[in-house]
């Protein structure tokens, strides 16, 4: 029997009872902090969106700060409470709590929540991480793009409470287990980055090594434009659609599906990508990324985003994909592309840029090739991005272990 295992023994041995998170403490909700009042000195503050990028179980100095004057007419969180981020485009990350254990009080910015409680701080912030609260949370999430959750909401969730002893121990073991996957994560992330910089050298190497004169996009095929639809458009059951940010977040080199579809009633107005085309993004946040394409390998057309171009030729649609991703495509690229806010890149621009042609022979022996190492490298079923989410399934089901016990009856 475990240390915790003969805490939980002799100090609940009737089991722990859960309470409403309202009964045993109060939300109070943030005010007035907006992104633009963050600086880098002055009264520390926590932006919502923070919490969603930057924070994690517990927090003991900001990233921002605010202004002193601002500060003082703004909510303020206290040591040992928990700041809750209660927006988010997804419902997983609503409710992403940190709890605050810094020596001073910290503004909080609307669309977040302050809970005050009794309860050891980092075990309610483990807590909020847990299936258990998960569960709970989702039947009180409202909203459609912007999902949100109420501090009546989350004042109805319950939550097990165990002595303190208990639940200090537990805080215990999840900080260290937290700290062990965290090494093992970046041991492991510096491993698949060393990786995918080999996996880049000989994807340079490999196109570069194709003899022959280098030859322009556009007299090896054609581009057109895809026509305009939004993420209003989307329906379950409809036309298959590739949106030009899903290129970024979606997708690889090659699709076989779309992930998403529009409604049919489109049809008229949309321009498709046919089987074998090569769907370049047109518009990016960065020059790097701009200009990122993925090969059309589904069984039929699919509608594109006007902010997509659709690349025609009697290449390896494969090759034309991994050929784009080579220093030298890059390098090309960077010349044509409109630097501004958001950068863009034009078929015309497109049009101007070389890449080597080999035979078709040779193009489906490097396509095999690079296959081969983008599975290792990408495939979550296997290498070391499936070691990553192992470990983090293991440390999710080991917190949700010790957050979980007998129920006392009440």
């Amino acid at each position: 029997m475990s240390h915790l295992e003969q805490m939980i023994a002799e100090l609940c041995p009737d089991g722990v009872e859960l309470k409403a998170l309202g009964g045993i403490g109060e939300f109070v909700r943030g005010n007035g902090l907006q992104k633009s009042d963050l600086t880098d000195a002055g009264v520390p503050a926590i932006h919502y969106g923070q919490l969603h990028t930057y924070y994690g179980v517990w927090a003991e100095v900001t990233k921002s700060f605010t202004d002193p004057a601002l500060a003082a007419r703004l909510r303020r969180a206290k040591p040992g409470d928990l700041v809750i981020a209660t927006t988010s485009e997804d419902d997983a990350a609503v409710g992403r709590a940190t709890a605050w254990l810094g020596q001073d009080e910290v503004a909080v910015s609307g669309d977040a929540y302050i809970y005050r409680h009794t309860l050891d701080a980092r075990y309610v912030a483990y807590f909020f991480q847990s299936a258990r609260f998960q569960e709970q949370k989702v039947r009180h999430i409202t909203g459609t793009k912007v999902r949100r959750i109420s501090g009546d909401a989350l004042a109805k969730i319950r939550i097990p409470v165990p002595p303190l002893e208990v639940q200090c121990e537990i805080v215990r073991i999840l900080d260290q287990f937290t700290q062990l996957k965290a090494e093992l994560e970046a041991e492991l992330e510096a491993e698949l980055q060393a990786r995918r910089r080999q996996y880049s050298v000989y994807r340079n190497a490999l196109v570069a090594a194709v003899e022959g004169p280098r030859v322009p996009l556009g007299e090896l095929g054609t581009f057109a434009r895809g026509r305009r639809f939004t993420k209003g458009d989307v329906v379950e059951s409809g036309i298959p659609s590739i949106h030009y940010g899903e290129i970024y977040t979606d997708y690889g080199v090659s699709a076989t599906r779309a992930k998403r579809e529009v409604n049919s009633e489109l049809l008229a107005q949309l321009r498709f990508a046919q089987p074998s085309d090569v769907i370049f993004a047109g518009v990016g946040e960065t020059v790097i990324d701009v200009g990122k394409a993925v090969a059309w390998l589904g069984d039929g057309p699919v509608a594109v985003h006007d902010d997509t171009f659709s690349f025609t030729s009697g290449l390896d649609p494969k090759y034309v994909a991994y050929a784009v991703q080579t220093d030298d495509f890059h390098a090309q690229k960077a010349n044509h592309v409109a630097s501004g806010k958001v950068k863009r890149l034009s078929s015309a621009g497109l049009s101007k840029i070389k890449i080597p042609v080999p035979s078709a022979e040779e193009q489906i022996h490097i396509v095999a090739i690079l296959d081969s190492f983008d599975t290792i490298i990408n495939d979550l079923s296997l290498g070391l991005p499936a070691e990553l989410v192992a470990r983090r399934e293991q440390y999710e089901y080991y917190r949700d272990r010790l957050l979980t016990f007998e129920e006392a009856v009440v």
